[in-house]
């Protein structure tokens, strides 16, 4: 089969693909053919600094994501040729992950999936939704009398979340750093944007709930942002810090605002299953920004590094 496969810090120019051997089944362990799979931010930091980390089994292949059929079931509870996703998990990083034809894949991070969505859309649909499912459903609680502001709106999750948001009634507040982006939150389904130059505290008003995707650089300013009886709900670092330093919760989160966190590491088939029967039901149409084949991987990932892609990078195989 064919496969990217990283074993030191990769250069978009140095990704290519290499030929290896289709995975062996094993118990507990479903073998996947590959459909196609979504390109992540977590992926770029594994590509540039994260390979080097002891903990991370190399040489691996890439990717925490993929939708597919099964094709060769093993022992697990599914049966060859039945579509699913698989998500997470260690996926791309404790084992060889989505960046190839065939993925050898935990059952307990594989998940059936009904749906009719053409492989380039469903593609789209496995990490981002559900993201965007935990943190505004488990996370924020969120309902449909709620004003949600999403912080760093224009990536691929800050699509998905607004769309999810408008077709629950919510009325929704996108962020951007670029002027140059206030049309496509339009075309999201925004019904306000704010120009976000790193403040934003005084400039939106009557928040009940916030995704914010930009992170620890800004996340001080959002606490201060809201009304008291907010939750903030931090899922994304697309500020490119990690970790707050010398963070005091007394001092910093302030009165009658609740801060909470996402973490997308743990599935499940019943979620899954909510998921694609909302998309379903309110007959959304997951957006792929731009869709390459597994022959021009190079190509995917330098699209997404560029940053102009509006929506999520899809590649079919």
């Amino acid at each position: 089969m064919k496969a990217v496969v990283l074993e030191k810090v990769t250069p978009i120019e140095e990704i290519k693909l290499t030929e290896m051997p289709v995975p062996q089944v094993k118990s507990g362990w479903v073998l996947v053919k590959v459909k196609a799979f979504g390109l992540n931010h977590s992926e770029k930091v594994l590509r540039t600094m994260e390979i080097e980390e002891n903990y991370i089994k190399k040489p691996v292949i890439p990717g925490i994501e993929c939708v597919g059929e099964v094709a060769d079931p093993g022992d697990s509870r599914f049966e060859k040729g039945q579509k699913v996703c698989a998500l997470m998990g260690g996926m791309g990083r404790s084992f060889d992950g989505s960046y190839a034809e065939y993925a050898l894949l935990p059952e307990h991070h594989v998940f059936a999936v009904h749906s009719d969505l053409p492989w380039g859309q469903l593609g789209a649909v496995p990490e981002t939704y559900f993201t965007a499912w935990g943190s505004l459903f488990e996370c924020l609680q969120l309902k449909p009398d709620d004003t949600l502001l999403v912080r760093g709106a224009t990536c691929a999750l800050g699509y998905a979340v607004i769309q999810l948001a408008k077709a629950l009634g919510c009325r929704v507040i996108g962020t951007t750093h670029r002027e140059s982006k206030f049309g496509l939150l339009e075309e999201a389904g925004a019904d306000e944007i704010v120009l976000d130059e790193g403040v934003i505290t005084g400039k939106v008003h009557s928040v009940t709930k916030v995704l914010d995707l930009i992170g620890p650089r800004n996340l001080r300013d959002t606490l201060t942002a809201v009304d008291k009886g907010a939750i903030v709900c931090n899922t994304g670092i697309l500020g490119g810090v990690f970790e707050l330093d010398n963070f005091d919760p007394i001092k910093e989160i302030p009165n009658g605002v609740y801060l909470t966190g996402f973490f997308s590491n743990y599935p499940t088939q019943e979620i899954m299953d909510e998921i694609f029967a909302f998309l379903n039901a309110h007959d959304l149409q997951p957006h792929a920004g731009q869709v390459f084949d597994l022959d021009h991987i190079q190509d995917a990932v330098a699209a997404q590094d560029s940053k102009k892609v509006n929506g999520k990078v899809v590649v079919t195989v």
